[in-house]
């Protein structure tokens, strides 16, 4: 069990160790979320997390796209031959 415990002007809790190290807490920034009259609190993720991951997954399974060499390609030109 705990309980609320004053810090300063706030009140904060202490989590068991036990439950830090099952739910993976140690050492991360935390986010807090009210749900269903209780309070759920998870890590925070980075922002692009996991995309390095799901991108290579991607490109395994469908492969890359070929590039469109007809652009790509095309000679660039000074010519003033461009109706604006």
């Amino acid at each position: 069990m705990t309980h609320l415990i004053k810090i300063g002007n706030s009140q904060g809790i202490r989590i068991p160790k036990p439950l830090i190290e099952q739910a993976d807490l140690e050492g991360k920034d935390l986010q807090l979320q009210v749900v269903e009259g209780g309070l759920l609190i998870s890590p925070m993720k980075p922002a692009r997390d996991g995309w390095r991951e799901s991108i290579e997954a991607t490109l395994k399974t469908h492969g890359t796209e070929p590039l469109d060499q007809e652009w790509l390609n095309a000679p660039l030109s000074t010519d003033d031959d461009w109706d604006w």
